[in-house]
């Protein structure tokens, strides 16, 4: 058996649970405190710069419902994002 010859499962989300799981992050964005959330995410690049262990402020940005995207967002801006240079 070849690499070739391996079945690859491949997961399919279906549609409606898509809409449904984008309609219900659009309603916590919108009812949560815009104000708590960008100073959590401001905490949490100061803490970036300043070499600082970064945990209790993801905790802290979780807790007033920043995304995952926003505070990886944090994170690209602090330290930029990895380009593999593609040579042996």
């Amino acid at each position: 058996m070849t690499e070739d010859d391996v079945p690859v499962d491949i997961y399919h989300v279906d549609e409606a649970l898509e809409e449904h799981q984008i309609a219900r992050t659009q309603e916590v964005k919108n009812s949560r405190d815009e104000k708590r959330v960008g100073q959590a995410l401001e905490c949490l690049g100061e803490a970036c710069t300043n070499n600082k262990n970064v945990m209790s402020y993801l905790i802290d940005a979780a807790s007033s419902y920043a995304t995952l995207q926003e505070m990886c967002d944090v994170f690209r801006d602090v330290f930029g994002v990895y380009r593999d240079p593609g040579t042996f």
